[in-house]
């Protein structure tokens, strides 16, 4: 769901700006954008309320990252003891106009997979953004899992 039509607290809101921020850090030159999503029927079908969906695009082809976007879902569980959110996971996709190029899943060894992957010293960028957006959340869900 695109993150500037979900937010829906001021917590939200901390998590997105929170997460432009972090990512401009990697990629100064990377433009945000907080709805990558078209809304249309088509695309609503697939609507996913416990994601958070923004994209970064530069300005320009990439080629250590082999996109020209990168689109970010962050995957969230409302925890209703303190109004807060926690982080469950990420999925990191590098875009083109012709589509998806590779995605980057934290889940078991966060290698990315595609047809053309981003160079080594971008894929440990991509990582430890990964790594801090979970430290950002406080969330030890794979804290022990995180290469």
């Amino acid at each position: 769901m695109n993150a500037g039509e979900s937010v829906r607290s001021v917590a939200q809101m901390q998590v997105v700006a929170s997460t432009v921020t972090l990512v401009r850090r990697y990629f100064p030159q990377a433009k945000p954008n907080l709805r990558p999503w078209r809304d249309d029927a088509q695309t609503r079908q697939w609507s996913e309320p416990e994601s958070l969906d923004l994209s970064f695009h530069f300005p320009g082809w990439d080629p250590r990252l082999q996109c020209r976007s990168l689109l970010l879902q962050l995957r969230l569980q409302s925890i209703a003891s303190n109004d807060g959110l926690q982080l469950l996971g990420v999925l990191i996709h590098g875009m083109t106009y012709d589509g998806e190029r590779w995605r980057l899943v934290t889940v078991g060894d966060w290698q990315p997979e595609g047809a053309h992957l981003p160079q080594p010293a971008q894929v440990k960028q991509l990582r430890q953004i990964c790594r801090d957006l979970f430290y950002l959340f406080d969330s030890d869900v794979h804290a022990d899992q995180m290469p």
